[in-house]
């Protein structure tokens, strides 16, 4: 028996579903974080300890010695060394969903592919019409980011009522979406090139591609020339968090042994354990269980991709940490002075319309026009009031977004506004889809 919307077989279909519910619940946890922690960076900011708030992260940390030492305030390390991390992570999964995903196949691919492209392209139109010829004109991306964790975790409000078909709409949605944000970060947001250091970053990244192509399995190999690749890159003047992503493409998606082989094997040491030891014995002291034990490790270990490995241990590290301490450090906007001045800026104009305006109209337009011309299937237990609601979910563009805001206006003047609009702009596209979509359930 087969799934109609996807063509997979029904095991292989429920098997992708679990697998995706296990990574909704740990992004719907991580939004509710983002959301306690942001709320945390606003009070700090516009507390009477605010000259704390900002002294922290221009603190100078380095770290190495010698020739090798790099110092950066402490700001520098989470924008371009913890977020490097995160778009590995990010990486990861846009592999694994073009693998064997929501992207894997054209037909289930399209929708969301067309309604990303809606969704960047609507957005990026209207703030550049809003701020063409003016010195916001750099921030054009920004609208055009969707931050999977803050959706997903608004979504897990409303509980199972929402369809799974929707959730995973969105999830591929933001795939696709990051996808651009990463391909506009290194071609748009890429300072003067230092051709050494690229060079060096460039044999180190045939280097990883060499690795992958010897079918080498080892995590910490390519780890440590993934740190060589990010400290190469972030000496050219390409921004460091490219490198993530790079690593990611590099880190093999194969297996040492295939299930069959994996399941034989483990069956042959537990019927060992079983037959020839006392299974109250301490393994402290029975060798047999000892090694046993550290044989099906291995074949446990053999049988998991690396990439699946680096994913599910990244995962929760940049969820709980490395995202929630971003959005410590770069929300902690202070609202001072008149704030409707602030407001009615072209920059944060822009951002607003592109992100509460633009990506709604622009997914759900674009998602229409592939199914309507053909292109693509809408999933038969979703409406398109169901797609319309995830669309202004889609507009909370808030860590990509301060991101691409950082790299386009720097420490400047313009960067708190930019961040105001980011912040208003996702607190109305979260709650309207929030109330849109509970309202479509109720009917």
């Amino acid at each position: 028996m087969t799934n109609k919307n996807s063509g997979l077989p029904k095991a292989a279909s429920l098997k992708i579903i679990s697998a995706f519910q296990d990574f909704f619940r740990t992004e719907a946890a991580g939004g509710i974080l983002l959301l306690l922690f942001t709320a945390i960076a606003l009070i700090w900011a516009n507390s009477p300890w605010s000259e704390n708030y900002t002294g922290l992260w221009q603190t100078d940390v380095t770290i190495g010695g010698g020739t090798l030492a790099l110092t950066k305030p402490l700001i520098l390390w989470i924008n371009d060394g913890l977020m490097a991390i995160f778009f590995l992570l990010v990486g990861l999964e846009i592999k694994r969903e073009v693998l064997a995903g929501e992207l894997a196949a054209i037909r289930r691919a399209a929708l969301p592919v067309a309604a990303a492209l809606g969704g960047v392209l609507l957005p990026a139109v209207i703030f550049t019409a809003v701020n063409a010829g003016t010195s916001g004109a750099e921030g054009w991306a920004i609208p055009i980011a969707t931050d999977i964790a803050f959706a997903l975790g608004i979504l897990a409000l409303l509980g199972d009522r929402v369809p799974t078909s929707l959730k995973i709409f969105l999830t591929a949605l933001a795939i696709v979406d990051d996808i651009t944000a990463v391909l506009v970060i290194a071609l748009f947001y890429t300072a003067k090139i230092d051709v050494t250091a690229l060079a060096i970053g460039i044999g180190c990244l045939i280097l990883l591609i060499a690795l992958n192509r010897m079918r080498v399995m080892r995590l910490p190999i390519y780890a440590l020339l993934g740190v060589v690749l990010w400290v190469a890159f972030l000496k050219s003047g390409v921004h460091a968090t490219v490198a993530g992503v790079l690593l990611a493409m590099t880190i093999p998606a194969g297996t040492s042994i295939n299930m069959a082989d994996f399941v034989q094997k483990a069956r042959h040491v537990l019927d060992s354990i079983a037959n020839t030891t006392n299974l109250d014995d301490n393994i402290l002291t029975n060798s047999h269980n000892q090694d046993a034990v550290h044989t099906l490790e291995k074949a446990s270990t053999a049988v998991q991709a690396p990439m699946l490995r680096a994913e599910h241990a990244l995962h929760p590290w940049v969820m709980f940490l490395i995202m929630p301490l971003f959005a410590l450090a770069n929300a902690g906007v202070r609202l001072e002075g008149d704030l409707t001045a602030t407001l009615t800026q072209p920059i944060t104009i822009g951002i607003i319309l592109g992100l509460v305006i633009g990506k709604p109209l622009g997914i759900t337009l674009f998602s229409w026009l592939a199914v309507r011309l053909g292109l693509a299937d809408k999933p038969n237990d979703i409406t398109w009031l169901h797609i319309h609601g995830a669309s202004w979910l889609a507009g909370i563009g808030f860590t990509m977004s301060l991101f691409i805001a950082g790299l386009a206006f720097g420490d400047g003047a313009l960067l708190p506004i930019a961040k105001t609009g980011i912040l208003v702009a996702s607190l109305i596209a979260g709650l309207v889809g929030y109330v849109f979509l509970r309202t479509v359930i109720r009917r």
